[in-house]
């Protein structure tokens, strides 16, 4: 699609039906749309705005609807709900791809669809509809954008990360606690590749997890090390391990 006029006004127009939210100060959204590839006033500091905004609302919205939660479990579930990955899933139900102002390398290089970007833009249009509308239209906003999610919110114990989980499931079964050695690190410095051994001591059980740095390559040995541990794993110290290496 060509980047015409014609184009941008429908995008915009298409992006603020979606939010719920009509801008007032065409500037405003012109600048919350405005990649730093493209223009020196560009969306960064509304997106550093919106980053707190964002995390307000969540925390106030999960401390109401799970009063129960203790607050590592809140934690999560705001992590969850703010992170890259989700904000870029929120630009493509709003479609906000197609309004972002990029510089002709960005575009070049596809840009468009690049989590980052995407996840910063939503940050930015709510910066900036806290910046014009204020605190109550933000929230509104955001309640809006997050309204399914916030009604069906995942387990905290899902989002754990796999070296908690493993702990915990020892720990439940009085078992040592696993021990986490850096096998080898391989590749040129700006893309180094980790490898590292988890370990159940208690068992002499060991397997591999590799990643982009050493927490990833530990987080992926500790997630397949759960996948071999069997569920039904007695409280003695000797677990059930399934397809465990001979």
């Amino acid at each position: 699609m060509a980047d015409s006029a014609e184009n941008r006004s429908h995008a915009r127009a298409t992006l603020e039906a979606r939010l719920g939210y009509v801008f007032e100060d065409r500037s405003l959204l012109d600048r919350a749309l405005t990649h730093r590839s493209a223009a020196a006033d560009h969306n960064e500091r509304l997106e550093f705005l919106g980053d707190g905004v964002l995390n307000f609302v969540v925390a106030a919205a999960l401390f109401a609807q799970c009063p129960e939660a203790p607050e590592g479990d809140l934690s999560r579930l705001r992590a969850a709900l703010v992170r890259e990955r989700t904000l870029a899933q929120i630009a493509d139900e709003i479609e906000l791809g197609q309004a972002i102002v990029l510089g002709p390398g960005e575009l070049r290089n596809g840009s468009r669809r690049r989590a980052s970007i995407l996840a910063d833009g939503v940050e930015a249009l709510l910066g900036a509809i806290f910046q014009e509308g204020g605190f109550d239209a933000a929230r509104g906003v955001i309640a809006h954008l997050y309204a399914e999610r916030l009604a069906n919110l995942p387990s905290a114990a899902s989002l754990k990360d796999a070296k908690t989980r493993l702990q915990e499931w020892l720990q439940a079964r009085a078992r040592n606690r696993p021990e986490y050695e850096l096998v080898r690190v391989t590749g040129a410095d700006h893309c180094q590749h980790f490898v590292s051994r988890c370990v159940l001591a208690d068992t002499g059980l060991a397997v591999e997890g590799e990643g982009g740095g050493r927490r990833k390559a530990e987080q992926d040995a500790a997630r397949r090390m759960l996948e071999m541990l069997d569920d039904d794993a007695t409280d003695t110290d000797t677990a059930v391990i399934k397809d465990a290496p001979q």
